[in-house]
């Protein structure tokens, strides 16, 4: 018959299982912060191409081009290593956003030949790219998601928001090269500006909130000692505050790609340090593991040793029989044997509540984010807003109405599959 300690065993083995598909996803999410990067460098190249109708950055975006395709093939490599087993709970997402995210790859061919032939607008070329950015940051969101690991977990939701903080900035890049390389101001452009500043802002709180300490040291440092950063906010000030339709100085478009480039370059450096941190805590965590189940297995071969099993049987038949009693009686596997089965339960079940408590925190945060998201979609579609607008919408009812922002999104999808034509996914 099968004792405790051979499911604590099982247990182990589980959760080691878990912890090497979770590391192989945190290879996968720093080689996808690689191609973001990548791929955010050539949204901001092709934006001052389109923008000067190819009189512009030609050159550079064409030499960039080996960089992007490069970190993709590495990206495709990473998947088939993962395999297609559901690393968490939560796998199936996760191999969905993955899905995605090549179909952008198979897109991205056919998006460059129509940029070269100068057949998009920087607006359209920008949006598509952006889609595909998305589409890689949705893997890194639904790995996060599926970590079983609460230390795992934490640090999965501190470089998603970082990425997608980053992320944010980039888009404000490519925005800020198009208001300039235009040479005119436009209040639509200016309100898209300012959003995707407090977006970023709100992005690297929840960041720090979750980051470890290393990691937030190295945001805090990066933040106090960026040159870049005063070149920038003297441009947002130019190309924020300037009137409906005013002139704007298009000799300003390479300062400010560059002051922005330099500040993605060294958020980079620190998206890397945060993904190698990833790989080390789920390296640490298998080698935990599996000192633990080495331990639990050595228990079991004492246990299951032929003298052992004499003594435990002879002591179970000569003990008075119990009705109801799960373990065999007091005494079976010897005193000190018996502490060692009991203790590893209770101490693993209360790991396990330890780890439940910590993993529903970090979910708690990513489903707030993913909620938010989609209210800001519905009220996009429905009241025709910006994504800017459609969030300072929510953030005003919550705050007139003194209620979370949570709540206010959650009420807003509750009520939209009774409007006409609803589309709520």
């Amino acid at each position: 018959m099968k004792t405790p300690l051979h499911y604590l065993v099982a247990a182990r083995q589980s959760e080691m299982a878990e912890l090497e598909q979770i590391s192989r996803a945190s290879t996968l999410v720093a080689s996808m912060s690689e191609l973001v990067h990548a791929l955010q460098k050539e949204r901001g190249l092709s934006n001052i191409f389109l923008a000067s109708g190819g009189a512009q950055a030609q050159q550079v975006l064409q030499a960039h081009l080996p960089q992007v395709d490069e970190a993709m093939a590495r990206v495709c490599g990473v998947l088939e290593a993962l395999g297609e087993r559901s690393p968490g709970a939560h796998g199936a997402r996760l191999f969905n956003a993955i899905a995605n995210a090549l179909q952008g790859f198979e897109a991205l061919p056919l998006l460059r030949r129509k940029r070269d032939a100068l057949e998009l607008s920087a607006e359209d070329c920008t949006q598509a790219l952006i889609r595909m950015i998305a589409a890689c940051l949705t893997v890194v969101f639904e790995a996060a998601d599926s970590a079983s690991d609460p230390d795992v977990a934490r640090l999965l939701v501190a470089l998603f928001h970082f990425m997608q903080g980053k992320e944010l900035a980039g888009q404000e890049r490519a925005t800020g090269a198009a208001a300039f390389t235009s040479g005119i101001s436009k209040p639509e452009r200016q309100r898209h500006w300012l959003h995707l500043i407090e977006s970023q802002d709100r992005c690297f709180q929840v960041f720090a909130d979750f980051a470890s300490e290393a990691g937030a040291e190295r945001w805090q440092l990066q933040c106090g000692s960026c040159p870049d950063m005063t070149v920038i906010e003297r441009l947002r000030r130019i190309g924020c505050t300037a009137g409906h339709g005013a002139p704007l100085d298009g000799s300003l478009s390479l300062p400010w790609f560059e002051a922005c480039s330099s500040r993605l370059d060294a958020m980079h450096q620190i998206e890397a340090f945060l993904a190698l941190e990833l790989q080390a805590q789920c390296l640490k965590k298998l080698d935990q593991a599996g000192a633990a189940l080495a331990q639990q297995q050595a228990l079991l071969e004492s246990m299951l040793a032929p003298a052992t099993r004499a003594e435990a049987a002879a002591a179970f038949i000569l003990s008075p029989a119990q009705s109801g009693v799960a373990l065999p009686a007091e005494g079976a596997y010897g005193l000190q044997l018996e502490k060692s089965i009991v203790g590893l339960v209770q101490e693993q079940a209360a790991r396990l509540q330890d780890m439940q408590t910590e993993i529903d925190k970090a979910r708690s945060t990513l489903k707030e984010r993913k909620t938010i998201e989609r209210a800001k979609g519905v009220l996009m579609n429905y009241r025709q807003l910006s994504e800017g607008d459609a969030y300072k919408l929510i953030r005003q009812t919550a705050m007139n109405q003194n209620r979370r922002m949570l709540d206010v999104a959650e009420a807003i999808l509750a009520t939209v599959d009774l409007l006409p034509g609803s589309t709520n996914s």
